[in-house]
Order: structure tokens, then sequence, then C-alpha cells
């Protein structure tokens, strides 16, 4: 199973912890509460002690050093399917203490509720607000896609850099679709670079992909109907560009 993570509202207001750039997954933010959740939700049939004070959705607890967290579990299939919702620090003297303060403000939480609503809530709580929200799931899309382009540009340099050393085609899969890159220089000095696209890809990937190629220019690139070797095949696009001879050099220079 995943490492447990934090909601948003949660890494802030209880862990008091700074939201990190989108390249960090919330799940990999270092505290021990979160280390203690990943350890205790690791094993689907271990048992887990449930705050009964809380009525509107089951909560679970955890515990460590002076830490005290309350768990929600989404469905096993989800993206993410352990959060850690509410968190906060046993003060000397009270065992429980932030579970009462919890019990408290889901209660308070309903009062509002049933205030500002003609059907009132039957619940004795209304946990609704530390559960993970739209907030919580662009958070996990943008990392999703900051993951993905880090590993497209990688790639990219990846292939372009072995194609410039030995002139054939470099290829590497990816989320549901084949890149392939062919780097060549010809007697003219020219430096020929064609990229292929097996599978569906949307356009803006397209694009996105034509724009990480080191030393084209981004807007000559011409769509090709065959490689050197062979024509197009289903599902495949061909786009073909000179590269910069300065740059390529440079790249030649570069560590893969």
């Amino acid at each position: 199973m995943p490492a447990a993570r934090p909601t948003l509202r949660c890494l802030r207001e209880d862990l008091h912890l700074p939201l990190p750039p989108a390249r960090i997954r919330l799940e990999t933010v270092k505290h021990p509460l979160l280390a203690k959740v990943g350890e205790q939700f690791a094993d689907p049939d271990t048992p887990h002690e449930r705050i009964r004070s809380i009525d509107d959705a089951v909560l679970f607890k955890a515990k460590v050093q002076r830490w005290r967290g309350a768990i929600w579990c989404d469905e096993p299939e989800s993206e993410v399917p352990v959060w850690l919702v509410a968190a906060g620090i046993r003060e000397d003297g009270s065992g429980d203490d932030f579970y009462t303060a919890l019990h408290t403000r889901a209660q308070a939480a309903r009062q509002r509720y049933n205030a500002e609503h003609d059907k009132p809530l039957t619940t004795d709580t209304h946990c609704a607000d530390l559960l993970p929200n739209t907030d919580d799931a662009d958070r996990y899309r943008i990392e999703a896609a900051t993951r993905f382009a880090l590993r497209l540009d990688a790639t990219i340099r990846d292939l372009v850099h072995g194609s410039l050393h030995d002139g054939h085609e470099h290829a590497a899969d990816l989320a549901g679709f084949r890149l392939g890159v062919i780097i060549r220089a010809d007697d003219g000095h020219e430096t020929y670079a064609a990229i292929r696209i097996t599978g569906p890809v949307p356009q803006n990937l397209t694009s996105t992909i034509l724009l990480l190629i080191p030393g084209c220019d981004p807007t000559a690139w011409f769509p090709e109907y065959a490689l050197p070797e062979r024509d197009l095949l289903p599902a495949e696009q061909i786009w073909s560009n000179l590269m910069d001879p300065k740059a390529a050099a440079r790249l030649l220079d570069q560590e893969p």
C-alpha cells in the first residue's frame, strides 16, 4: 500500500510544514507521524483503532512520540488510499486530548452545518471539511504532471544523446505511447532530426515533445510520412527538423 498522504490543510495547519515544490510528492514529506502512518497501514490485514467519538466518517488513530493523528482511508484501488486528515501534539498530563479536541471541532462543524441548512445532520459530528477536497485532487494531478514532464525531458535528452553518438534510432516507452529519436549528420554538414511518436497522444503533448528537443527551432518542425528506412506505421506520427550543428556538438560532449 502506498505511503500516507497529508491533506493540504493538515500539512499547513496541523503539521506546520511548508508546501513543497510540485516535484516532491506529499507522501514523501519527512515527518514522524507520516512515517508512522505509512508503517501502520503498510499491511492491509493489520487491525486499526477507530476514533469512536467521530460518527459521520470512519477515522483511525495514529500515535508516535507526542504526535497524534486521524487517518481516513479511501477505496483500496484509489490513487491515494490512505490520508492523514488531522494531527496534533499530546500535551503533558493529558493522554488523549487531541482526540477530545477533534471531537469538539467536529461537533462545532455539525452545529454550523445545521444552522446553515434546512435539512439537519443526524450524526453527532461533521468531518467533511477535514477530508481530501478538490484542492488536494488538484495538487495530486499537478505532482503527477510534473513527474511526467521531468521524466519526459530526461528521456528525450537520453534518446537524443544516444542517437547523436551512433546515428541510429533510440526509443523509449512512456505512458501510453512510444517515443523514438533519430539524429544524423549528412555530407553537407546538416544535422537531421526525426521524432517518432507511436500511440495516441493529445496534440499539446506532441507540441511539448517537439519543444523539448534541444538544438532545434521549435517553429520549424515538419510532418513526415516516412523515416529514412521505412514508411509510416499505423498510429504513428513523424516530425523532422534540422538541428543546429553547434548545439549537436555540445550535446555530444555532455555525459548521457
